[in-house]
């Protein structure tokens, strides 16, 4: 089995400890001995689940992006009647009569 991002590991779905190193590295992941240890074992065992479904026949299966029958529930985008902005504005606590002001989330601005 060989991967983009793990590279080629041993044959049926077993996991490296440099393998995980490198998700968890990939994932951001701050992973002590232990838990790279444990996360080793617990990933190889569902790789090894994932293994055991590569063995059932699935050729006279369709493929599904969904197992039940689905239709579109959504009803049509119809312009309506909706609140204007000083009405929108008026139980807003902080606001410049044109827009709601907020704090900012990603730094600094100056605004609000």
């Amino acid at each position: 089995m060989s991967s983009p991002i793990l590279g080629s590991t041993p044959a049926h779905g077993s996991l490296t400890r440099k393998d995980v190193a490198k998700v968890a590295l990939l994932a951001r992941l701050a992973l002590t001995d232990v838990e790279l240890d444990t996360m080793t074992r617990e990933l190889t065992t569902i790789v090894g689940f994932v293994g055991q479904l590569e063995a059932i026949e699935t050729a006279a299966i369709d493929p599904l992006a969904h197992p039940l029958d689905t239709q579109n529930v959504f009803r049509d985008d119809v312009r309506r009647p909706s609140l204007s902005t000083a009405e929108a504005l008026q139980s807003s606590p902080r606001h410049d009569g044109e827009y709601f002001l907020v704090p900012a989330v990603l730094g600094d601005t100056g605004a609000a």
